[in-house]
């Protein structure tokens, strides 16, 4: 591929969620400083060679396989390590566009592990067209949209792949026995590690406290409990996914969901337990 630069118009697409600003490929990317930043964010995935990063006082470097998250605004130098420094990048925006990357595992800028030095599929795909149609910009909104949630599925499976290993007997007991109170201690039994240890890795891998995970997988069990057996009073709903209290159980139903269990019912017309 030679060395290539589209930037999508300002149409109708800037009301989407997210939206492409202009997408490239360098065969040998230039060195870049921008004392002010840039006005949206970028994804740069590096295909061949090493790029050096200065962001925010510190530096980082970004490889074959690697790929290095600008946020909007901040001031940052990159250029390359030494020899040809293969490149593609995506500028995008939008009002979701913080939240996705959030999800993708990116917080702020930095770099990131993806484990395969082939260009992402959407990737790739933003970048086979030459159009500027509105059609055009609309497809690349999508393929946006898919870029960021297969970045985060890579970046964890590159670098958090051996914690989920680790979680995944805990994640089965909790499953096997989400009928019945749990506790930290128990969890981190399952798995003989510290519950310390546990709640850290938890945190790090899926972004909560391994209760708060206890209680979103009641939630969503006693969901399909109401479903399945409608005859089922709340407080037997409440003790069946292994909460000896139904109000406690209704206020962590309406915390997860914004609905209280009653009113969950009435939405998707369920008829309510006698």
């Amino acid at each position: 591929m030679k060395s290539k630069l589209l930037f999508a118009q300002p149409d109708r697409t800037s009301l989407l969620p997210v939206y492409v600003t202009s997408v490239g490929y360098w065969e040998h990317q230039p060195e870049m400083a921008r004392e002010d930043g840039f006005p949206d964010y970028q994804i740069h995935q590096t295909l061949r060679g090493t790029g050096e990063y200065t962001l925010q006082g510190r530096t980082i470097r970004v490889g074959p396989g690697e790929v290095c998250v600008l946020y909007p605004g901040e001031r940052h130098v990159y250029k390359s390590a030494g020899g040809r420094w293969e490149m593609a990048w995506v500028a995008f925006n939008g009002r979701e566009a913080s939240a996705l990357l959030r999800y993708a595992g990116w917080q702020s800028s930095g770099g990131g592990r993806l484990g395969d030095t082939e260009l992402i599929g959407p990737f790739r795909d933003m970048l086979g067209g030459d159009s500027l149609s509105y059609e055009a910009n609309l497809e690349r909104s999508h393929l946006m949209y898919a870029l960021l949630l297969e970045l985060g599925r890579a970046a964890r499976s590159a670098g958090g792949g051996q914690d989920m290993n680790r979680l995944k007997p805990i994640l089965a007991h909790i499953e096997d026995h989400l009928h019945r109170p749990l506790t930290l201690r128990e969890l981190a039994d399952a798995a003989a590690m510290s519950p310390q240890y546990l709640c850290r890795l938890f945190k790090k891998t899926m972004a909560m406290r391994p209760l708060q995970y206890v209680n979103m997988q009641r939630v969503g069990r006693a969901k399909q409990l109401m479903f399945a057996a409608q005859g089922l009073r709340m407080h037997e709903v409440a003790r069946a996914v292994g909460f000896d209290s139904a109000s406690y159980f209704g206020a962590v139903f309406k915390r997860a969901t914004g609905f209280s269990p009653e009113q969950f019912r009435r939405l998707y017309g369920l008829p309510a337990g006698d």
